[in-house]
């Protein structure tokens, strides 16, 4: 290493939206899936489908309330102009400009039309991290060492905490507090499911409900940033605008699964307990629950000691 950077290689990058952290959680749910598809042919009836519905929503749901804690498309913005490519330099390139917005950071990205332009390759993806224990800053600060082109510095000096944009607080707090309910919401999803295969169905759907209120808290916490007037971000002629990205609406559609199936799995315990119990596989057989013994064998030697 040469000052911390790989000699004659490009510098290693994190992906706008998927990154190696996303990937090992997604593998690991994956491997938890395969292994429960592999024992399923050994449950027998309609059990087995009740069964996989159960587990592969189960699953489903906590991939989700994980994934998205390393996820950069809580906030998404594209723009096509025509900016300068270098400071000082009226040298002018045609270029798409991503923002990606995510819990611990800022991804931006700019991607040339076509990629090879002015004799360069004009495709870069930099990562500007707010999280706690991060300093944004410094980032930025490194940013303008190496010589980033002109359109990320600009994007990124807008979430700086010297930016008169003053963004930078709302983003990391909001941020912050989001991951805080996001990983309350995996605990009281694992409890949830220790809850149902107890049996304790009834607690299992109101920890369920936990989970989705969790979820939206989430959601709302990170949603307090647009409170805040946001600059223009101002792009040659064109102007770069945010909106909500993939990751907060499918946190959204989980948080609402969860109540949905929460209030349903509450309800039909008071109203329909039984059939509650056959989806989740616990029902009884009556002919076996109530089945008297047909015939007795007493031990000679007790009845004659009037045992």
């Amino acid at each position: 290493l040469f000052d911390g950077i790989y000699p004659f290689y490009p510098q290693q990058r994190k992906a706008a939206v998927f990154d190696i952290s996303t990937i090992i959680v997604i593998v690991v749910f994956l491997t938890l899936a395969c292994s429960f598809l592999l024992i399923i042919p050994g449950i027998r009836g309609r059990a087995r489908l009740y069964w996989t519905l159960r587990v592969l929503l189960s699953l489903f749901v906590g991939v989700v309330i994980v994934v998205v804690q390393f996820t950069g498309d809580w906030e998404t913005g594209w723009v096509q102009a025509n900016p300068s490519y270098k400071s000082f330099s009226r040298v002018q390139v045609n270029a798409d400009i991503g923002l990606h917005v995510g819990l611990a950071g800022v991804n931006v990205t700019l991607r040339g039309n076509p990629v090879q332009q002015i004799n360069e390759t004009i495709n870069y993806n930099e990562h500007f991290p707010w999280s706690f224990g991060a300093d944004y800053d410094r980032s930025y600060s490194q940013g303008l060492h190496k010589g980033l082109p002109s359109p990320i510095l600009y994007v990124a000096e807008k979430f700086s905490s010297q930016s008169p944009c003053a963004v930078h607080r709302q983003y990391r707090i909001a941020g912050h507090y989001a991951s805080a309910m996001l990983w309350a919401a995996f605990c009281t999803w694992v409890i949830s499911n220790i809850l149902f295969s107890m049996p304790v169905l009834v607690y299992g759907g109101y920890m369920l409900l936990v989970t989705g209120a969790f979820m939206i808290f989430s959601l709302i916490s990170f949603s307090t940033v647009r409170n805040s007037p946001m600059c223009l971000i101002q792009i040659g002629t064109r102007t770069l605008h945010v909106a909500y990205g993939g990751s907060f609406w499918l946190m959204l559609a989980i948080g609402l699964l969860c109540f949905v199936g929460g209030i349903t799995i509450v309800a039909m315990h008071h109203l329909s307990l039984g059939l509650l119990k056959t989806f989740f596989d616990l029902r009884e057989d009556k002919a076996e629950e109530h089945q008297e013994m047909p015939e007795v064998f007493i031990n000679p030697h007790f009845r004659r000691k009037g045992l």
